[in-house]
């Protein structure tokens, strides 16, 4: 094959998508009323992008877990995305990008951040990923934290 056809080749495959999740770690969204994914899985010419939608402290029953503390919802929270991240084949080392809404980025900013840093620490990462924090106004009055995260990485195919 030449440049050309792979090229051709490249820019007309189709994007594969499909919805992620982990029953085990966290319920569907329209369990509970709402309409979204718990990711998305992009496969794009031998890249696969995980898409992970706002994640939060939330139990396998769609329950809020760890109510007011807000150091136990984040951990909650990096559990979830973990398991996650798990039922695609990937691990922290894949995120390239995070972020984090905070209720209150004032009061709880040196907390979270303290906590993720011990986290990222845990997971040996380098380089850490590129990330925002915002202060918002989240689904729920009971969560204190939420993040959202991007992966991107290549597998050779057991064939390979």
């Amino acid at each position: 094959m030449n440049v050309q056809e792979l090229l051709a080749e490249i820019t007309t495959a189709p994007v594969v998508k499909r919805a992620i999740t982990n029953h085990a770690a966290l319920n569907e969204a329209y369990d509970y009323g709402s309409a979204f994914s718990r990711g998305m899985r992009i496969d794009l010419n031998g890249v696969t992008i995980l898409l992970i939608s706002g994640t939060a402290s939330i139990d396998d029953q769609g329950c809020t877990v760890h109510v007011g503390d807000l150091r136990a919802q984040l951990r909650r929270t990096y559990d979830n995305i973990t398991q996650l991240l798990a039922s695609e084949g990937a691990t922290w080392h894949d995120i390239v990008r995070t972020t984090c809404y905070l209720r209150d980025i004032e009061r709880d900013y040196e907390a979270f951040n303290e906590e993720r840093t011990a986290f990222y620490k845990e997971q040996d990462l380098d380089p850490l990923p590129a990330s925002t924090g915002i202060q918002a106004i989240l689904c729920r009055p009971d969560l204190l934290v939420e993040i959202e995260a991007i992966a991107m990485f290549r597998r050779e195919s057991p064939s390979e």
